[in-house]
């Protein structure tokens, strides 16, 4: 079959379409012939080796994580799925890939697909939808009327977001460009700064919890627009040493990560709000629910742009581009 795979780690990782074998399956795995996968930041990261120490893969290895397909055949001890199931899922952290033909899915990371969603529809979610319920509801413990720092409104992670904060209660802040204000007052924000006019934390102030989706000094600077005790969960490092004892990892990397997120924490600490950096897990159950706010229309999928399969490559280049407005989707079939 062919899957979109990467051969090495670094600057020349031969990113491309290859012929790899059928995957198989063991008891408590599902088949799932690919109609679409959409694709997230992390598919770019991935092949850099950034995360070589923390990803296991192996060589050459499958991109994406996000689907939605039919399910094509079933391990034994599979039960809540048969075959000929429409399914969506997330199978980010398995060492698998689903930008290909077929993929395999845990039964624990799948759902049914939502019957008002297509297929592109239904792949633009997992992993945003997931990053979100785990940040905004396990880590913050969003409450009603407290305000959340969303920066990114119109990205595919923000887009998500902004609608589900809403969703529990709260005030939502934002960052985006001039053209795309409309976009995130449309999905709900109540604060946007038009990051090209105004710095965010020159505006914003009082927040309770900030997800941080952007790289560089925006952790940073978004300390000082939290209240004491506030929180924030940050999607792009730096990565912490809670992270590393929570996936068992060494010692020399544990002190690798405390020195990596030394100075967050200590600004953090400086201004007595929490900081934790957050690695979405597959969740078929968390996703169920996401895909209950989708059949009610209470969540709508925001999607910038589709490719054919044999583009796949062209998907990842242009989200690296990083102006998607919503998430960029894969289509096989």
């Amino acid at each position: 079959m062919k899957a979109l795979t990467f051969k090495r780690y670094g600057k020349s990782p031969e990113i491309g379409l290859t012929d790899v074998p059928r995957p198989t399956l063991r008891a408590d795995e599902l088949l799932v012939q690919v109609h679409a996968a959409s694709v997230n930041p992390i598919d770019n990261m991935i092949p850099t080796g950034i995360f070589k120490a923390v990803l296991r893969f192996e060589l050459p290895a499958t991109l994406g994580s996000d689907l939605a397909g039919i399910v094509a055949e079933v391990g034994s001890r599979v039960t809540r799925f048969k075959v000929g199931d429409a399914v969506f899922a997330n199978i980010f952290d398995q060492g698998i890939g689903s930008i290909a033909e077929f993929a395999v899915v845990p039964e624990s990371a799948a759902a049914l697909k939502p019957a008002n969603l297509d297929f592109v529809q239904a792949a633009s979610i997992p992993m945003v939808g997931l990053t979100s319920w785990q940040a905004l509801k396990e880590r913050v413990n969003l409450q009603p009327g407290q305000k959340v720092f969303i920066p990114a409104g119109s990205g595919g992670i923000g887009t998500f977001a902004i609608q589900l904060a809403k969703l529990l209660g709260a005030k939502v802040g934002t960052t985006t460009s001039t053209g795309n204000v409309e976009l995130v007052r449309s999905l709900g924000a109540d604060e946007v700064v038009d990051y090209k006019k105004q710095a965010f934390e020159t505006v914003l102030s009082g927040y309770d919890a900030v997800l941080g989706t952007v790289r560089g000094d925006s952790i940073e600077k978004s300390i000082g627009i939290l209240k004491a005790r506030g929180k924030i969960v940050s999607l792009v490092g730096p990565l912490d040493v809670a992270f590393a004892r929570a996936r068992r990892l060494n010692l020399v990397l544990k002190l690798v990560f405390a020195l990596m997120s030394r100075k967050i924490m200590r600004l953090a600490k400086k201004r007595d709000v929490d900081y934790s950096f957050l690695f979405a897990r597959p969740d078929g159950e968390q996703l169920a629910q996401i895909g209950k706010l989708l059949e009610t229309q209470r969540i709508r999928p925001v999607i910038d742009k589709v490719f054919t399969f044999e583009q796949a490559k062209e998907a990842l280049d242009y989200l690296a581009l990083g102006r998607a407005k919503g998430k960029v989707v894969v289509k096989m079939r």
